[in-house]
């Protein structure tokens, strides 16, 4: 079984194209590169990585098969296309001819719950399915009623949710998020991703215990064959080191089965992203 990390980015660094890294975040305020990542994966026995789009432009996703094409521990990648675009079906026959093209995401977090739910948007998300493509759901937790309302619409499209949609772990609040997530998990085409949680929470300060609760409630809501490990490398850094993101999640799994752990850290990424 390959293990793979299904969310991480790269990037060149430009203060404006990149004006939500702020002085928080100073520490990812450089470049980030495979030749950066590929040590840290083999330091810590995973074998491949899924890229994703942190930029709204093409140019983006270009920029990301340019690198994959350059390094093949890059397994896949989730670009950017714009969804709501009169020629979606022309710009996702374009990608279709590159195998390393999955899927795609918007920054949803940044937009307004309803952007999700205008008629072009929803039009793109229809379009995909017949391209075979993905699409990653990058949201907070008021986006969830949305996005429920978003997936029921398309029973046969694979979404994965992206950094468990982000609950306020540093605030301690959970119920309302805990709520959604199940009713988003009875969509048995919705994937979730156990990832970027150590920048939902207090950078300096988090303990490991912090997060139990909402792994708990994401494994209660989706089980062990539609979730999957990320890194969310490197804005993970502004809270943590790598080995220190994976650490909470494999010890927190310790105690499942071999099989349940080879799926979430790697055969559900590998199923859900064909690779």
């Amino acid at each position: 079984m390959a293990r793979i990390d299904s969310h991480q980015h790269f990037w060149h660094y430009e203060p404006v194209q990149h004006a939500w890294i702020d002085e928080a975040m100073s520490v990812i305020r450089k470049d980030f590169l495979p030749a950066d990542l590929q040590p840290i994966l083999q330091q810590n026995n995973i074998d491949g990585c899924i890229a994703v789009q942190a930029d709204q432009a093409e140019a983006e996703t270009d920029f990301l098969l340019q690198l994959q094409n350059e390094n093949d521990f890059i397994k896949g990648i989730v670009g950017w296309v714009d969804l709501r675009s009169g020629n979606i079906k022309e710009r996702l026959e374009h990608y279709k001819q590159f195998s390393a093209v999955k899927g795609f995401r918007h920054v949803l977090q940044g937009e307004a719950p309803e952007f999700m739910l205008q008629p072009a948007f929803l039009n793109g998300i229809a379009a995909l399915k017949d391209f075979g493509f993905t699409y990653d759901i990058l949201i907070f937790p008021h986006h969830l009623p949305a996005a429920i309302e978003l997936v029921q619409q398309f029973p046969d499209q694979p979404f994965v949710i992206d950094h468990i949609a982000k609950p306020y772990i540093k605030a301690g609040l959970i119920d309302e998020w805990k709520k959604d997530m199940q009713q988003v998990a009875q969509y048995g085409n919705v994937y979730c991703k156990i990832s970027g949680m150590v920048t939902e929470a207090d950078y300096k300060l988090w303990k490991k215990a912090d997060f139990t609760p909402y792994m708990d409630a994401v494994v209660e809501a989706f089980g062990t064959k539609r979730i999957m490990y990320g890194s969310d490398w490197p804005v993970c850094l502004v809270a943590a080191s790598y080995s220190e993101m994976i650490n909470i999640v494999q010890e927190y799994f310790d105690s499942f089965t071999t099989n349940e752990q080879e799926a979430i850290f790697g055969n559900n990424a590998s199923a859900f992203y064909k690779l």
